[in-house]
């Protein structure tokens, strides 16, 4: 194998390129083989050549031992780990990576087949042994580079959201707290212009922690805490949290009125920070001095909670953007951007489903669509399907 090897060197590179191109992503540069099979045959013949000398085990310098590992890395151990790393910023696959070797290994067989040379149990073993310590090596830096791009990603994405997080927190705490020190001054009351400014200040406070503490239970994944609970009390807590940012917004709140057997077996913390959060967007982005409704009703097997705003309408195809995280569609940039996607998310976790319906000219209708069970004594009596 060793002299056939050096004859064909060539042809081996050219037949593995091909192939090699063949599985390139578009626009991708000859970089990708950098450290890869022109260096990894040298490195084969070289290690062929060493197993020819009166001391074969020098090569195990350049090849690595049989089923590779420390204590020292090869010749091929490391440059195969270069090539993985190459393989991965160039945009290729962990299973491409493993062809690539393949490749090598394939246009060997066949030309020596083709050409009827001769090669002996001992050359394959230590062809084969160069090819496991290669992959594994290169597999292994790879997985290694992709983990670190991946981890690079999400951090990057934690701490966005961090800063924008920080960024509103400090707001609403800066507001709050001149407006406190105005008031303590003693020229203004808490009934004045100042006191509205600290009461939106501090509802906008809770809000944002809410919505936070919603979206931590959502993506650590904590496991929802079910109970029965009629849908009249929940209007009611509602209605009583949102009467504040009614009145800091200037709006009017309606709430309908509900069957009082009407119920939910639902996580009731998540669903309310999500019926609470489209209630706050309703105050943000409706016209002064008009009108937010949230009524309440049943359809067949499901429980519907409308929160309709008076923003006007959406333009066109806007709808669903608005449940992207950090979409914000309307002059008022305050907020996150992330209550939408949290709360669908919520009520999806729930059994339920989020949609938004665009009313033009005058607003926008949210639904909340739930599982529609009964009050009882002692549990809860789900509604069977229509049909």
């Amino acid at each position: 194998m060793y002299q056939f090897l050096i004859s064909n060197r060539d042809e081996l590179i050219a037949r593995c390129r091909a192939k090699v191109a063949g599985r390139s992503p578009p626009g991708t540069a000859g970089e990708e083989l950098k450290h890869g099979i022109t260096v990894f045959l040298d490195q084969v013949i070289k290690t062929l050549a060493l197993e020819r000398t009166a001391d074969p085990m020098r090569s195990r310098k350049v090849s690595g031992r049989s089923g590779g590992g420390k204590p020292a890395l090869s010749e091929i151990g490391e440059s195969a780990a270069q090539h993985g790393k190459e393989l991965m910023q160039h945009g290729f696959t962990v299973e491409e990576v493993v062809h690539d070797y393949g490749d090598l290994c394939q246009a060997i067989t066949d030309l020596a087949f083709k050409q009827d040379a001769a090669i002996s149990i001992d050359e394959f073993r230590t062809l084969n042994r160069c090819l496991d310590n290669a992959i594994a090596n290169a597999v292994t830096e790879f997985g290694y580079q992709r983990d670190s791009v991946v981890a690079d990603q999400q951090a990057h994405a934690l701490n966005e959201r961090l800063g924008f997080f920080a960024h509103e927190l400090r707001n609403q705490l800066c507001t709050a707290t001149l407006a406190l020190s105005v008031i303590k001054g003693g020229s203004v009351g808490l009934g004045g212009a100042t006191g509205v400014v600290l009461d939106r200040a501090l509802v906008g406070l809770s809000n944002l922690i809410d919505r936070s503490l919603a979206e931590v239970r959502m993506t650590a994944g904590l496991p929802l805490h079910n109970r029965l609970f009629s849908v009249v009390d929940f209007l009611a807590e509602l209605k009583l949290s949102a009467s504040l940012e009614a009145d800091v917004r200037g709006c009017k709140l309606n709430v309908s009125s509900v069957d009082p057997q009407l119920a939910l077996d639902v996580d009731r913390d998540l669903i309310l920070a999500a019926a609470g959060n489209l209630l706050q967007n309703a105050f943000k982005f409706s016209h002064p001095h008009s009108e937010v409704t949230l009524n309440a009703y049943a359809m067949a097997d499901r429980v519907l909670i409308d929160v309709e705003d008076q923003c006007g309408g959406l333009p066109p195809g806007d709808a669903e953007k608005m449940f992207e995280a950090f979409t914000q569609g309307a002059e008022d940039r305050s907020g996150l951007g992330l209550g939408l996607s949290i709360s669908r998310r919520s009520i999806e976790a729930n059994g339920g489903i989020l949609s938004v319906r665009n009313v033009p000219g005058s607003g926008c209708v949210f639904t909340i669509d739930l599982p529609r069970h009964s009050v009882s004594r002692s549990r809860a009596v789900p509604v069977p399907p229509s049909g």
